[in-house]
């Protein structure tokens, strides 16, 4: 007996199962090649988008969306990219939701190669693989525009979990707003490259998000839906005043050494040792460009603590 996760689908604007969604572009593809259940393509969804270098932050916010999205019942919809929209995935699937990942590849191309377990896993689970590329069709420049069209017109509205200037994010967001499509965005900090784009939607009109709780209302008010559980998370103990002080700075930008020592006014050697008990401790890690910033882990705990006050 054939597996759902292995069944393959030529749909096209005259078919009953053709999302309907679809029917709002301007152009809809004239065959839709899906791998998966057709069903979740009806479902409402959630896109969640972002950068594919995050940081720490937007890793955090992209996993708040989706996993807020799935316990109130909704489908994440994402482009399966390294970054923002393999961790929504991930975050969705782990709180047994259902995702749908669009492809600028064939749908039967695992692009970009670190996806191929989220791709396997979202099929296992119920969800879908969709393309308006041939089957194996491998990465083309050009396809990825067309595929984020795609991505806003499946989902009833776009989340934006971080992104700079410019970004690919933008082609989804313009779509989005060409449909009609409710645009949600995080604001970063304005000294963060990773947030640039991010707070330029926001001054343009998309919807300010700022903690977990106006994710919750807006997803509410957009899908007619209420979330059926949240994870509680206690703060943890034991965190000095000048530990507090650096968290909450870093949550807001990520730093260098030496800025976080010239904030604090003490010497280089003393603020590594702060530093060094907060890595210990799983609250701060040190990202690729040498700065510091929050762990996921302290970021959710320090989101469920202000949504819980």
């Amino acid at each position: 007996m054939t597996k759902l996760a292995d069944t393959r689908y030529e749909l096209h604007p005259s078919d009953t199962r053709y999302p309907k969604s679809l029917l709002d572009l301007s152009q809809p593809p004239e065959t839709l090649y899906v791998r998966g259940n057709l069903d979740v393509l009806e479902g409402p969804g959630l896109a969640v988008i972002g950068s594919r270098k995050p940081t720490p932050y937007g890793i955090a916010v992209a996993e708040m969306a989706a996993t807020v999205a799935a316990q109130s019942g909704i489908t994440v919809v994402s482009g399966g990219a390294r970054g923002c929209d393999q961790a929504a995935g991930k975050a969705a699937l782990a709180e047994r939701g259902r995702h749908v990942i669009v492809l600028g590849t064939g749908a039967d191309v695992t692009y970009p190669p670190s996806s191929a377990r989220l791709i396997e896993r979202t099929l296992e689970t119920g969800g879908a693989v969709v393309s308006i590329e041939r089957w194996g069709t491998q990465p083309r420049p050009y396809a990825f525009p067309k595929r984020n069209a795609i991505i806003a017109a499946l989902a009833r509205a776009v989340f934006v979990a971080e992104a700079g200037m410019p970004s690919g994010t933008f082609s989804t967001a313009d779509a989005a707003n060409k449909l009609g499509r409710e645009i949600l965005s995080v604001p970063g900090s304005i000294l963060s490259p990773e947030s640039r784009g991010s707070n330029y939607l926001i001054s343009v009109g998309a919807t300010i998000i700022v903690d977990e709780e106006s994710l919750e209302v807006a997803v509410s008010r957009i899908f007619e839906t209420l979330r059926f559980s949240r994870i509680d998370h206690a703060e943890e103990p034991g965190m000095s005043e000048t530990e507090r002080r650096i968290l909450d700075a870093l949550v807001s930008n990520p730093m260098r050494i030496d800025e976080i020592a010239t904030m604090l006014g003490i010497d280089a050697v003393s603020c590594l040792n702060v530093l060094s008990g907060l890595q210990m401790t799983g609250r701060i890690e040190r990202i690729i460009d040498g700065r510091f910033a929050p762990t996921k882990r302290a970021l959710h705990a320090r989101g469920a603590i202000m949504h819980n006050r």
